[in-house]
């Protein structure tokens, strides 16, 4: 009996055109959305570039000019430098083409665009300010002390670092990944739509599916256990395809943990399933009004877990820090944050156990709330 009603129940799922709507064509459309609005900005706005520059000579400057080509020679050069006339430097400032004009005079001097980009016209203050500093220290001392010249170069060119560059992570640091992160743990949490009529299709005051079950000898917790699973199981596809399409449709980088991530969204699943189970089972309200609970908390859980607003799940952090630890959709999404960046299993294992903990509370509520309920009359 279980086999035969988990398999009805899991054509009944993928029959439900809101389901498939809501679970596989509503992500994939808001992903692709994600994808071209977000996919450049961290590259454009965090990755360092190398910084065209335009150097116009009126006058002779040797010394500059070797170090200038020296700089733009480097691997991963600060500047890239192009000697030219005043009236192509600006044209090409006004196109946008550079980022700024180095006049070389008896002073040298800097000429940027307002609309350049802010970041890169400071550096290329510094790189000045930091070349006049020292070149007034080397005038200063071939006037008064000669001897101590080929020292003071040697250090002045001597790139002095103690410190050692340990990177953090080998993970994405992307901060809009988490964009994607909330997104498979909005599919995930929209199970509480399937888990709400789990609970709906058993109560015979709801809907006459659900009368004739209530007069049929089928014993109600097996039936209702094969609901769960069926749903779960659809649940856990809509998911597996949402990961599947961001991960190698879209190509977006959620880590190399392929399989811990698909694990992590099944897991997501359980608990939008139990969720919508346990509300769908609250005492004897109308369908309408336990699906606009149902989809109200859903929606604010994934809200204030970022999917709308990246920051909004720092700033409850640092004002609520609770709440993060019991939002289903925060926790889900923090899974996949775990999984990309960390690269111990503690923080991602306590994020699991808290969802699977939530999902037996809805579970063991939900049961508890449908079973041996009486009706006046069916």
């Amino acid at each position: 009996m279980f086999w035969h009603n988990f398999k009805n129940d899991l054509k009944c799922c993928f029959r439900e055109k809101s389901f498939l709507f809501w679970l596989i064509l509503f992500p994939i459309l808001l992903g692709t959305f994600f994808h071209l609005t977000m996919s450049d900005i961290y590259e454009t706005d965090t990755i360092f570039e190398t910084i065209p520059t335009a150097v116009v000579e009126n006058k002779s400057n040797p010394a500059f000019k070797e170090i200038v080509n020296s700089v733009a020679s480097e691997e991963n050069a600060l500047l890239s430098a192009e000697f030219t006339d005043e009236q192509s430097a600006l044209q090409k400032l006004e196109d946008g083409d550079i980022e700024g004009i180095i006049y070389v005079d008896d002073k040298i001097s800097l000429k940027v665009s307002p609309n350049g980009t802010s970041m890169k016209q400071t550096i290329l203050k510094e790189f000045l300010d930091t070349y006049r500093i020292n070149e007034a220290i080397i005038i200063d001392t071939m006037q008064n002390n000669p001897q101590n010249l080929e020292t003071v170069i040697t250090s002045l060119t001597t790139e002095l670092d103690c410190n050692e560059n340990i990177p953090l992570t080998d993970g994405n640091m992307d901060p809009y990944a988490t964009f994607f992160y909330n997104l498979i743990a909005m599919v995930a949490f929209f199970g509480s739509v399937t888990g709400l009529h789990i609970a709906i299709s058993n109560q015979a005051n709801l809907s006459s599916i659900a009368a004739r079950k209530c007069i049929s000898p089928n014993n109600k917790f097996i039936t209702i256990l094969s609901n769960i699973c069926a749903s779960f199981v659809a649940q856990a596809v809509c998911v597996t395809i949402s990961i599947s399409f961001i991960l190698f449709v879209l190509g977006e980088d959620l880590g190399d943990k392929t399989g811990m991530i698909y694990l992590s969204g099944i897991t997501g699943s359980l608990t939008g399933v139990t969720f919508g189970f346990f509300i769908g089972s609250l005492g004897r309200l109308s369908e309408g009004v336990k699906n606009a609970i149902a989809m109200s908390v859903t929606m604010s859980c994934c809200f204030l877990s970022g999917l709308m607003m990246g920051d909004l799940k720092i700033i409850i952090e640092n004002n609520l820090p609770w709440f993060n630890r019991i939002n289903p959709a925060a926790l889900i999404s923090d899974m996949f944050y775990c999984l990309n960046v960390y690269n111990d299993y503690s923080l991602y294992a306590q994020k699991a156990i808290t969802l699977l903990i939530l999902s037996a509370i809805f579970i063991t509520g939900g049961f508890l709330l449908t079973r041996r309920k009486k009706y006046a009359s069916l």
